[in-house]
């Protein structure tokens, strides 16, 4: 898929079902129950700036969190689990092919200690896998800040 530009903000409510879900996947990870949670919202209320857009639907999934339906915790996790692992071969994302690129590059043993520290996070945090920008992070930071999360509890 080919880098598409978002359309203005102000334009939102105003696209068809399939252009909200779409403008989600290219901002997230294509998820079903992301869509299921989100696209009403941004028909239903208009936002300053994607960053606006982005905060209110942080707070639909905080709302998930803090729920004490067993339901609203699968659901969020679904909507989790939609983020590749680092390191992950399939992605279905555009923008994290890029990032999954960028972890590919260096050290030969980086995939397996990226297993290895996704099997740890994971054990660790059922449910749950660890997500950072890692264009922002060289590789031993990243490795570093992964395995404290994980050594910590």
């Amino acid at each position: 898929m080919a880098s598409r530009s978002l359309p203005p903000i102000s334009s939102l409510p105003s696209l068809t079902t399939s252009e909200r879900a779409a403008i989600l996947d290219q901002l997230f990870e294509p998820c079903v129950p992301l869509h299921t949670l989100s696209v009403d919202l941004l028909h239903s209320k208009n936002f300053t700036s994607y960053d606006d857009m982005i905060a209110s639907i942080g707070l639909q999934l905080t709302d998930l969190a803090e729920s004490e339906s067993s339901s609203d915790k699968e659901w969020l996790e679904r909507i989790l689990q939609a983020h590749p692992r680092l390191g992950e071969k399939r992605v279905d994302s555009e923008q994290s092919r890029a990032e999954q690129a960028q972890l590919n590059t260096g050290e030969n043993n980086q995939e397996v200690e990226l297993m290895e520290l996704n099997a740890e996070y994971e054990h660790t945090f059922p449910g749950l896998r660890y997500v950072a920008y890692k264009s922002i992070r060289r590789w031993q930071d990243e490795v570093n800040h992964y395995g404290s999360y994980a050594s910590t509890n």
